[in-house]
């Protein structure tokens, strides 16, 4: 898929298909996140697979929107540690998995953690590690064509400010 069709036309799913993804996906999606650039190339990231049914309910109590993560076939709990620019290096990290899904028809929505001590409880974290997102993927339940729009028509489409109106040159 082209990086910019990708970019514009990829939206938050948080209703799935009963459908898992096959483990050579989940392997791409997780190198995807890997790879990602870090600060002074820290890596301050460990990714969770949240696969155990007692785990991924307790981790769904920790999120804003439950459900999402309940629903999802997959669902990677992003944590960080050190110090530095952590949580942008997870958000990086965060977009190239969401990004490398939505290559191979997988959708995915960040989930923001609402109690962070009950997270770190639940996945045994390491002292001064946090979880910044548990991202909920799988297949659209209701599939979405990419190139069924240009870049363009998808950006048209989308419920985003002008450009005008969050950009100032100096």
């Amino acid at each position: 898929m082209d990086v910019r069709l990708a970019v514009a036309s990829r939206r938050e799913v948080r209703d799935y298909a009963d459908r898992p993804i096959p483990e050579d996906e989940v392997q791409r999606i997780l190198e995807a996140g890997r790879i990602s650039g870090s600060s002074k190339n820290r890596q301050p990231w460990r990714f969770y697979v949240v696969e155990d049914p007692d785990v991924r309910d307790r981790v769904a109590g920790s999120v804003y929107a439950p459900d999402n993560v309940r629903g999802a076939p997959l669902a990677i709990a992003i944590a960080v540690s050190g110090k530095g620019p952590t949580s942008f290096d997870a958000g990086r990290a965060a977009q190239n998995i969401m990004l490398a899904a939505w290559n191979d028809g997988i959708g995915a929505c960040p989930n923001g953690v609402a109690d962070a001590e009950a997270m770190r409880t639940v996945l045994g974290l390491a002292e001064g590690e946090s979880v910044v997102t548990v991202l909920s993927l799988g297949y659209p339940a209701h599939p979405r064509e990419a190139d069924r729009r240009s870049p363009e028509e998808w950006i048209a489409r989308a419920d985003r400010k002008p450009l005008e109106e969050i950009v100032e040159h100096r």
